[in-house]
C-alpha cells in the first residue's frame, strides 16, 4: 500500500524543495496524495489563525468526506521552531487503507511543508 504514498511523497518534496510559495506547495500536496494514491479520497491542509482552523487547500472543498470516510489520519503541521501552526487532514472511503509506511510518509510530508514552506 505504501509505494503510490511514496511516489506523491517525491513528487511533492520535489515541490517544497524548489521553494515555491506556501500555496503552491500546500495545493501540490492535496492534488498529489489524491491523484497518485488510490486510496486516498480526499486531502485538507488547515492552518490555525488564532482560536479558528482555516482550510487553505484541499481536494475538493465542497466535500471534505467527514460523514462518509472509513479511513482518517490527522498530522500536525509544524514550523521551524516546532510550534504547532497547522494540520494536514487525510480521509479514505476504505475502512482499512492506510499501513505504518504510509503514516511515516505522511508524517514526513506535514512536517516538510511546515518546515521548508512557511518562513518563520
Amino acid at each position: 500500500m505504501s509505494i503510490p504514498t511514496d511516489v506523491a511523497s517525491l513528487q511533492i518534496m520535489a515541490h517544497v524543495y524548489k521553494r515555491k510559495s506556501a500555496q503552491s506547495t500546500f495545493e501540490k500536496t492535496v492534488e498529489s496524495l489524491v491523484s497518485s494514491v488510490p486510496y486516498i479520497d480526499w486531502v485538507g491542509i488547515y492552518l490555525y489563525e488564532k482560536l479558528n482552523h482555516k482550510l487553505v487547500a484541499a481536494s475538493c472543498f465542497e466535500d471534505d468526506l467527514q460523514w462518509t470516510c472509513n479511513g482518517e489520519l490527522k498530522f500536525p503541521i509544524t514550523d521551524s521552531s516546532e510550534q504547532e501552526i497547522g494540520i494536514m487532514i487525510v480521509r479514505s472511503k476504505q475502512s482499512i487503507a492506510f499501513d505504518v509506511t504510509d503514516v511515516s510518509t505522511l508524517k514526513t510530508i506535514a512536517s516538510a511543508i511546515g518546515q521548508e514552506t512557511l518562513v518563520n
